[in-house]
């Protein structure tokens, strides 16, 4: 993945072949944050210019700078999917939201 962090938030980092250069966003904010280089030392540094005025702005505005998450979500999945899920927690003695957890888990710091 093309992820930068920075004192704990993340950006999304692309290529913009139009202007020869990386752009990068800066996730889970309430508002929005991009910055641009040209190399990883120039983005890192734009990174914490443009977080910097955000928190800056969330500040001077009372603004909470990062958006919250109740840690509930509706995941469709198809019915063959949700067996399988359902055999394997029971087998392990789990409920299925903990197995989906854990699965979730793995992916986001693998």
């Amino acid at each position: 993945m093309n992820i930068m962090i920075v004192d704990g938030y993340s950006s999304r980092i692309e290529y913009d072949p139009e202007l020869d250069t990386f752009r990068g966003e800066i996730l889970g904010l309430n508002g929005g944050a991009d910055f641009y280089g040209k190399n990883p030392k120039e983005l890192r540094s734009e990174f914490r210019k443009s977080l910097q005025v955000f928190l800056d702005v969330c500040r001077e505005k009372g603004i909470e700078p990062r958006r919250s998450y109740s840690g509930r979500f509706n995941l469709r999945i198809p019915p063959d999917l949700h067996e399988k899920l359902a055999i394997v927690a029971e087998a392990e003695g789990k409920s299925i939201n903990t197995v989906a957890q854990e699965a979730l888990q793995q992916r986001v710091t693998a």
